[in-house]
This record gives C-alpha cells, structure tokens and sequence, in this order.
C-alpha cells in the first residue's frame, strides 16, 4: 500500500483494499500505542488543523496522533485564520502548505476542504464536513472489526437522519468493505439519490447491500451494528428541533428497539450524543418536549452493548494511521 501524498477527502476515493490497509496500520499503531513503543516516525514534521467547526474527539485525536509521530501542531480555531474572510481558500492553502508537511479541515461545505487539497501542495485530510466525515467512518469500522473480527457480510443499520455527514459516509464505507448498510429514517431524511446509486455500484462489486427503510423494528431485526446520530446537526437553526423530534422519535435507540435485535447486536455513536438530560442543550430540549432523552437512551448508551468509547479513542489510531500512511 503506497499512499504517500494522498489526501482523504472522502473514502469514495479509496479502494477497499486501502482502506483494510489504513485498518491494518491503525491496529499496529494502536498496539504500540499500547505496549509503550515508540513510533515517532515522522519526527520534526508539522501538521495544521483549520476548525471551522469546534470539536473534542477530531482535535484531540489529531493533536495526540501527530505527537505520537513526532509531529508538532498547530490549532486554527473558528477565529484563528483570515480564510475566506481577509484572504482566499486557494491563498491561504498554498501559505500553509509552504509551512506545515499536512492540513487538516474541519468545517462546512465540502467544496471548501476540496478546494484546500486543490492548491495545497500537501496532504489535506477532511476533519468533517456538512457531507463527509471520513475519519470518523474509519474509526467505526476498526471498531467493528475489533469486536466481530471482520468486516464483510456485517450489517450495520443507521438510525434517525441519514442525509447528512455521518449517514452518507457510514454507507459509503459500508458498501466499500462489503458489508449490509441499511439506512433507517423518515421520508426524506435518507442520503441523497445519486450518492445511494454509487454505493449500490460498489457494493455489487464488494458484495454488500444498500437498503432504505422506514421500519425500525424491521430494519434491527438482523443488525450487528446499530448506529445513531444527534437529530439536528451543528449548524441548523434551534428551530428544528420541534419537527426534528415529532419525526424522530420512532426511530429513537432505546431498549424496546434494542430487544427486537440480536443478542449480540452492538450500539454505536460518533459522539456528542443527547443520552441524558445533563447538558445545556441536551436539559433545555428535554424541558421543552418532556423527554428524558433524544436520540438514544441512557440505558442502551451505558448497557454492555455499547461501544461509544472504544469507537472515540479509535478516532485517534485510524487518524494516526492516516497521517503515518500519507506522509
């Protein structure tokens, strides 16, 4: 696997066999990580990370991913460049790419990281976007790898409202590693037309299946994986809350969905989540419709199913992996 000034914009642009590759090295990397080897192996390189979008898990992971390969970093906060505001993407790319041996992006349209890779004369990798999350997809299917042993003929469902970063990227990750990816969701909230057909392509070629559903308790019935995400996305207005909920709660992950899968179906969710009512926002939601949760409950969040944090600190090795594979 030769990926040396490669950017990771969306896994789209990976074969299958890459991705199992980056998989391979995240697991290495990982296990040095935990038997206290070294693995500096990019000593003395540099890596900028632009947050248009703030974040815990994607600045962390990067942050400690490079220090772990001897990089240092640099953190451009939602006011800490002048791009797009007093100087161009295209301009600010090629200063930072004269400087830094990577960049990272975190922010809104995909246009923008894509236009960053564009004049960037370094590896550019998508931290997020409003339509790919990468990085995150990686980790998720590490995890699921780490817990079933393999990936192929998995069937993960997803859960609530597939038209944005997360449910695009886990179906196209899916169908990449030949795995059954059901998107589960109210009318209109499933990923977008063409995107749906390209993943069905490819998951002919894999042997995976795209499916789109209305019926959670039909949809879990054969799950490994159940997956969910917060129902109103950074972003959209406080307003859509209420249709957001009204619509939603069929498709909430509680017990009852959770008793209709198998036994040893595994929960899954990128994080942040609204399990509980112990946030500003999470509190003042619950308040306002009478809930104790939103998206998943307490119970299937802290049960022995769940593998939320595994699937956090992986952020950090198929990151690193990324970095390691690229540079």
């Amino acid at each position: 696997m030769n990926l040396k000034g490669r950017d990771l914009l969306t896994l789209l642009d990976f074969a299958p066999e890459e991705i199992e590759g980056l998989l391979d090295l995240a697991a290495s990397l990982k296990d040095k990580k935990k038997n206290g080897i070294l693995h500096r192996m990019h000593e003395g390189k540099n890596i900028a990370l632009i947050f248009e979008k703030t974040s815990t898990r994607t600045r962390c992971a990067f942050e400690v991913a490079a220090h772990d390969l001897g990089m240092g970093t640099t953190y451009l906060g939602p006011t800490g460049s002048q791009m797009g505001i007093k100087e161009t993407i295209a301009d600010t790319a090629r200063v930072l790419s004269g400087m830094y041996d990577a960049i990272e992006y975190r922010g809104y349209g995909q246009e923008i990281v894509e236009e960053i890779a564009r004049y960037s004369d370094v590896p550019v990798y998508n931290g997020l976007t409003n339509e790919f999350h990468p990085t995150q997809v990686l980790a998720d299917l590490l995890t699921i790898r780490e817990h079933f042993g393999a990936l192929k003929g998995m069937h993960l469902v997803y859960m609530g409202d597939a038209r944005f970063n997360m449910g695009r990227s886990l179906m196209i990750g899916c169908a990449k590693m030949g795995m059954h990816f059901t998107a589960c969701a109210p009318e209109g909230y499933f990923p977008d037309k063409e995107l749906v057909e390209t993943c069905k392509s490819i998951a002919q070629e894999t042997g995976g299946e795209i499916t789109l559903s209305h019926d959670p308790y039909a949809s879990v019935k054969d799950a490994d994986v159940i997956y969910t995400d917060i129902w109103v996305s950074m972003g959209e207005p406080q307003e859509a809350w209420e249709e957001r909920i009204n619509l939603m709660k069929p498709y909430q992950v509680n017990a009852d969905l959770m008793s209709h899968a198998k036994d040893t179906t595994i929960f899954m969710h990128c994080l942040p989540s609204y399990h509980n009512d112990q946030t500003d926002i999470g509190a003042a939601v619950c308040k306002t419709y009478g809930m104790t949760a939103l998206e998943v409950t307490d119970e299937v969040f802290e049960s022995k199913q769940s593998l939320v944090f595994e699937e956090a600190e992986n952020r950090m090795h198929t990151i690193k992996a990324v970095i390691a594979a690229t540079l």
